[in-house]
């Protein structure tokens, strides 16, 4: 009785102590802490997300929710740049410990990772030419050809719900807007804020809202299990929200403060 009682604990110890280094990798807050760097996957191609300005230095609204948020957490930073489809996978292969990178939550992506409070919202949607007739019907695209990135929302929901239009897919994004304003397709799909700043930086372009699909808010992104690293991240958008600093940010990039959804 006596040894199999002993047998017992034994067993019970060594499953407690393979759970320990696990556990221990888990908490990458700490580890962030420890180490006194912050890595943040972010994108430099998008603005006004992110981009890098006339002298290379990377800024956008993305980068300077970065920067608050190192400082904040009292380390350095250090911007990793991603791509749209690489954004997920670098953060699962631990090459970034969060990414700020207009990421939209979804409960196919809520299966691989973690998000945060939103922290703005965008509304996604067709955009294009006065030419062509605004419309709340998607199969009105049907005969269109329409630039997107592919693998996005913006593609799967299109190709979904709008299936007769042509869609000419690129890698990422600024290379659909460049199908765009070269001609090559009559629309693009993409977020209003995307949208805006090709407005601005086009003004003999027209750029239309032709079709909306819906508001899609923008989340930090952890991995799995990272609860005390997202409490974190939570914390800190509320304090930002609270004095005033998350609403400057949307105002310098998204031309006004914005009523976001905590989730």
């Amino acid at each position: 009785m006596i040894t199999g009682f002993r047998r017992l604990m034994a067993a019970a110890a060594a499953v407690a102590a393979l759970a320990l280094p696990a556990a221990a990798q888990a908490d990458t807050l700490q580890d962030v802490l420890d180490a006194g760097k912050l890595r943040v996957g972010v994108l430099m191609d998008v603005a006004p997300w992110g981009f890098k300005d006339d002298k290379g230095e990377a800024t956008g609204f993305d980068i300077e929710l970065a920067k608050l948020m190192a400082a904040d957490m009292g380390v350095e930073l250090e911007l990793v740049q991603v791509t749209g489809a690489s954004r997920i996978p670098s953060l699962l292969a631990d090459k970034v410990d969060v990414l700020i990178a207009a990421a939209g939550a979804t409960p196919e992506r809520a299966q691989q990772v973690a998000f945060s409070q939103a922290y703005a919202a965008v509304d996604l949607g067709v955009y294009g030419p006065k030419s062509i007739a605004s419309t709340e019907d998607p199969k009105a695209l049907a005969g269109h050809s329409i630039a997107v990135a592919k693998g996005t929302t913006l593609d799967l929901w299109l190709t979904e719900n709008a299936p007769d239009a042509q869609y000419v897919r690129f890698e990422d994004a600024p290379s659909a807007v460049a199908a765009y304003l070269s001609g090559q397709a009559e629309m693009f799909a993409e977020n209003s804020a995307i949208a805006r700043t090709v407005s601005q930086q086009n003004p003999g372009k027209e750029v239309e809202l032709k079709f909306l699909i819906r508001q899609s808010p923008a989340h930090v992104v952890v991995r799995h299990g990272e609860q005390d690293l997202l409490n974190w991240i939570n914390t800190f958008l509320y304090y930002n929200r609270l004095n005033g600093k998350l609403a400057k940010l949307q105002t310098t990039w998204f031309g006004a403060p914005q009523q976001v959804p905590l989730m």
